[in-house]
Formats: C-alpha cells, structure tokens, sequence
C-alpha cells in the first residue's frame, strides 16, 4: 500500500540576520508571528502564507524557507531555542513500506491556508481570493532613489566604528527637561559603509542578558545625508533618546539607547548594516517631499533635509523641489533639531510645529497642524512629483492616514484610488515603532 505525504515549505525568521524591530509582527494579518526575549518565529499551523511579512522586513531575515513534512513542521517552542537556521537537509520519512512517498503537494487553499507560492512571488494570496493589503505604505521605493546596499556588515561580521561626537539635543536637566536626546556621530574610519538617507543601521550594545546570552541588536535611523555627518567624511550620525525600564515597562529597556548616549568620544561601537531598501528619497528634480514626525522620527527627515540643503542652489530656493515638515513634540523644549530647523530659509523649507505638552496651551498632534494647511497639502497630493514620509510612534499612523483621506476626498481626489497609487508608485511611506 502506498502512503502520500505531504511536504511543506515552512516559513522560518533567521535569527542571525533579524534585529527584533517587530515589522513583520505588526505587519503579519493572521498573527502568525510571535517573540520571546529571543527569537522572533513563525507558528506554520497558522501561517497562511501571505507574504505580506516578507517586503516591509528591512534585512531580509523573514524571507527563508525549509521543507518538511506537514505533519512534523518545526514548533515555536523548538524556535524560540535557535541561534541559528537548521541547515536544509533530506526530509527524515518515517518508515511504514518500500512503496512509500513524499508528495511535494503544497498547502491547499482555504481560509486559513493558501496554495504556498514561491519566496518573493508578487502573486501570493490570489490563490485563496482573499487580498492581502495589510501594508499600508509602498514597498518599493522612489522610482528616482539611489540604489542602496544592505546588510553589508552581519551580527558574526559587525563592523566597528568610532563615536567622533555626542551632543545633547534637548535642555538639560538643569531647565527642566529630564527628555534626553542626543546627536551621537558614528565614524568608520577606512573601510565602507555606504548609506543613503532614510535607511537605518543596528547596534550590538555589550554585555549579556541575565540568561547568559548576547543582548540583541537595536535598530536606528540615520540622521545624515549620504555624504557624511561631516560632508566627505566617512561618518554618519544617529538620533537617540535615553529610555529608561521604566518608560518600557520591562527590565531590558534601555540597555542599547542607555550605552549609545553614555558614549565618549573615541568609544568603539559594534555596529550591523545598513538596512532598508524602501524608505528612499527620490532624486530627480522638482520632487517635493512631505515629511512628518514625532521626536526621534525626525531622524531620516534630517537627514533628507540635510542633503536637499547640500544640493541647493544659491539664490534658487525651488531648484530642488518643496519641502514641507510637520514636527511634533511634547514641547518646543523636547523637541530634536529645533535650533537648526528654525534658521533654515523660509523658502528651501515649510516647517510646522505640533506641541502637545506646552503649558497654558491646548493639546496639539501633528494630524491638527496638517488640517490647518489642508490647502496647501491638498495642492501636493496632486502633484505626482509629491513624496510623503511618516516616522515616529506607531500611535501617530492612524490619524496621519484620516487627516490625509480627508483632505484628499474635501479636494477632490479619492483617497481609496489615491492611496493604491501613493503606494503603487513608491510614494507613500511609514516608518512607525
């Protein structure tokens, strides 16, 4: 008698290569994705395959893949215990009669199963007639971006590099403000570690957990333009906010932000990267950027200011396109970048600040400061050239999203077709945490 068995290719997360920046988590629309303190895993009983995981990972660990037997796949608790992927090897079949086989039969499609499409296939989830749209954003980045390189530097190959600066970038203590946040630039002397604005590197910060094991890489945005921190040097430079356990809840917060702002000039530093291929500045001319944040998510805003700036040319404030910026804080005191911001020209970039902690005033988000320039943000979504970047805390994205549907369905443009063309042209992108 012949016995059929079904192979499966189970959807694995490389715990080598993922920095825990839990995208894929957040970004996963079955809740197959679930982590421990140590890995990040896939649970293949509900694992639907999707794929909606796979383009948002900004290093490239949730894309692999290890075919078993449907009946034996590898369990989260058997995950959680992983330093590294099991090798790829003949699937073990249990020994019932010579005339036994294993059939390379995928999943079936169904409400919790989709026929498996390859690793990358754009195609996934037609299978099935269900529409996987949990992204919101584009995947694909600025049709005009420079290409970027990634993931150059691993967590068994890191690169070192050397604090050449670290500026507090809020009032100190001493005025009040027990906010800190600081400017830390990070130098990598001779060997390269080319980055492009928008994309972000990992720290691995020293020491052990209280299990024994090496603490895990933190992902940070880059703050500066593609040639430097310091133009022409081989530095960058990163935007950080002490946090304290308290702030995270558990006793692990802070350890990596803790170390980095306690950092003293000449300090080495373990850094992996660089990462990200989507949130990407378009380069041709006339491009308009429209950017909001919140705190530590004016980094990549810095940082396509800065070589926006760089490129300008003197006495033609249009030449490279319109820069507008909503900016929130708690207030004007906690809020990154406000000296420099204030003294750029009026006519290189539109800046509009949100406080929501300002005594004496009411409480002020950066979706009601966009509402008040309806008008002029409207006139933007209109313009194909225009490219809109949010980044900061997660809680931010949904009123981001309503103020900008509404102003795009009060002037006209449909914010349900407008939005899948946002996306579709690598216009429209979320950084959130």
């Amino acid at each position: 008698m012949s016995t059929q068995l079904e192979v499966l290719k189970q959807h694995l997360i490389d715990p080598e290569v993922c920095i825990r920046c839990n995208t894929c988590e957040e970004t996963c629309p079955v809740d197959a994705i679930t982590h421990d303190s140590a890995n990040y895993v896939v649970n293949a009983d509900i694992c639907n395959f999707c794929m909606a995981c796979i383009s948002p990972c900004p290093t490239g660990s949730i894309d692999n893949w290890r075919n078993v037997l449907k009946s034996q796949p590898y369990s989260v608790e058997e995950q959680y215990t992983w330093g590294e992927l099991p090798a790829q090897g003949t699937i073990a079949v249990p020994a019932t009669s010579e005339s036994d086989s294993v059939s390379a039969t995928p999943p079936k499609a169904g409400p919790a199963s989709m026929t498996q499409p390859a690793p990358g296939d754009d195609t996934a989830g037609e299978a099935s007639g269900i529409e996987v749209d949990v992204v919101r954003g584009s995947t694909m980045p600025p049709w005009s971006a420079a290409r970027p390189y990634v993931n150059l530097y691993t967590h068994k190959a890191p690169i070192t590099a050397t604090c050449a600066g670290n500026y507090r970038l809020t009032a100190n203590e001493t005025g009040g403000i027990d906010t800190d946040v600081r400017h830390i630039v990070l130098d990598f002397g001779q060997l390269p570690f080319p980055v492009l604005e928008g994309q972000s590197i990992a720290v691995l910060p020293p020491g052990e957990t209280a299990a024994g094991r090496a603490h895990h890489a933190r992902q940070y945005s880059i703050a500066s333009a593609r040639d430097g921190e310091r133009r022409g040097y081989n530095n960058l430079s990163l935007t950080v906010k002490r946090v304290t356990p308290s702030d995270k809840g558990d006793t692990d917060g802070g350890i990596c932000s803790n170390y980095l702002c306690d950092l003293k000039k000449g300090d080495q530093v373990q850094v992996i990267g660089p990462f990200g291929a989507t949130f990407l500045m378009p380069n041709h001319p006339n491009s308009h950027l429209l950017m909001i944040c919140t705190g530590t998510g004016s980094a990549p805003m810095r940082g396509m200011t800065e070589y926006r700036r760089r490129r300008r040319a003197p006495g033609k404030g249009g030449a490279t396109g319109k820069l507008m910026l909503f900016f929130g804080a708690r207030t004007k005191e906690e809020l990154p970048y406000f000296g420099p911001l204030m003294s750029l020209p009026k006519d290189f970039i539109d800046v509009n600040f949100a406080f929501s902690r300002t005594p004496g005033q009411p409480r002020t988000y950066v979706q009601d400061v966009m509402k008040k320039r309806s008008t002029d943000i409207a006139a933007m979504l209109k313009d194909d050239n225009t490219y809109i970047y949010v980044c900061g805390l997660k809680g931010m994205e949904e009123g981001v999203i309503q103020v900008l549907a509404d102003i795009a369905n009060e002037s006209g443009q449909p914010w349900e077709s407008l939005w899948k063309k946002l996306k579709d042209a690598g216009r429209l992108h979320f950084e959130t945490y």
